[in-house]
């Protein structure tokens, strides 16, 4: 790991060489976060662990931008994702794993994106959730390929397209349309396997902010050797309100492939006074259909989460998260980094704290 930042900094310092030639600019920034964390599932014990990114995924970010005039540029990102309680890359198979993008930017026309980068569907829950889906309480516990169900279905124990796609290409809408958002994801399967992250992905998201308000209005298909059978189909709707201190917010998603379904629906508080933050979610996810031969109706879940945020600075936060989940029938949802082994429709139980700091 040494190695590998010790080449990013000198191609970081060779990019902001260059770049200073051509009148553009690169900048280096990113996330540290750890915290502590104790998870127990009913009937098999609990583990304590040291983790990173619950409060905001650790992370190194380089980027870049050259103005070329008239109201245009272009520019790029690089993210790579840390397991900061290891000092290890967060995929072992991909170094630039969160995201690596080139853009051609105009003020009046938009911008266009092309590498790898968020799915809008993902785009369109995540901003809702208030736990930004990471952490143990965050809703990314019930977008797994775990339980029985349709990302299971479509993805097996590989990469899934319910957070990023590789090979894309991405359209989004210009700034100044009377709050008006939106973008259009076409990502390309290149005719490979699913085990190798290649799957076929059609986007489109369009949303509104203004006022203290906000609306979000996603879908997404994705193709790949596994959903000969059928399509993955992924849809998600959300809004929030913001009262004075406090914001509401309330979202939809739906996964379905084949003749499984999963929705998940979530809402969430979040209550800001001074430098503190509180938070709380409630999740829901409802099974139905089959996969295969097996009915997966009766394997349903909760989650309730709680959280706390002291923001010693701008930069570095104190915070603390607790979850439960309720697992039914033979649901097997957990908050990560508990035992292995959980059976169906018991409850996994998670609490952590820890130290975030951007850089």
């Amino acid at each position: 790991m040494n190695k590998i930042l010790k080449h990013a900094a000198l191609g970081t310092v060779a990019l902001a060489a260059c770049g200073a030639q051509a009148q553009s600019s690169v900048t280096v920034a990113g996330m540290a976060d750890a915290a502590v964390r104790s998870v127990s599932n009913q009937g098999v014990g609990s583990v304590k662990s040291l983790v990173s990114g619950s409060n905001s995924t650790s992370r190194i970010i380089i980027r870049g931008v050259e103005d070329l005039g008239g109201g245009m540029s272009a520019s790029f990102w690089l993210e790579h994702g840390l397991a900061l309680d290891t000092g290890a890359a967060a995929q072992a198979t991909q170094f630039w794993d969160r995201r690596s993008t080139v853009s051609l930017s105009g003020k009046s026309w938009g911008e266009v994106r092309a590498g790898r980068d968020f799915v809008p569907t993902y785009v369109g829950w995540s901003r809702f959730d208030p736990f930004g889906h990471i952490g143990a309480a965050g809703s990314n516990n019930f977008a797994t390929a775990t339980p029985n169900g349709p990302i299971r279905s479509a993805f097996g124990t590989n990469p899934n397209t319910t957070v990023r796609a590789n090979n894309a290409l991405q359209y989004f809408l210009p700034a100044g349309l009377g709050g008006l958002e939106g973008s259009l994801m076409l990502a390309a399967g290149e005719g490979g396997a699913v085990a190798s992250g290649l799957t076929k992905v059609t986007g489109l998201r369009l949303g509104w902010a203004g006022g203290g308000y906000g609306l979000s209005v996603a879908t997404a298909t994705s193709e790949n050797s596994l959903t000969t059978a059928g399509k993955f189909k992924d849809t998600a709707i959300g809004g929030n309100a913001t009262l004075g201190s406090l914001r509401l917010t309330a979202a939809w998603r739906k996964f379905e492939q084949n003749a499984a379904e999963q929705t998940n629906v979530m809402v969430g508080a979040i209550y800001s006074m001074g430098q503190s933050d509180i938070k709380f979610s409630y999740l829901k996810a409802n099974m139905a259909g089959r996969v295969g031969t097996t009915v997966i109706d009766a394997n349903d879940a909760t989650q309730m989460g709680l959280g706390y945020i002291y923001n010693l600075s701008k930069r570095s936060a104190l915070y603390t998260h607790y979850a439960r989940i309720s697992n039914k029938g033979a649901a097997t949802f957990v908050v990560p980094g508990g035992p292995a082994g959980i059976g169906g429709g018991k409850t996994s139980t998670g609490y952590e704290a820890g130290l975030r700091h951007t850089f």
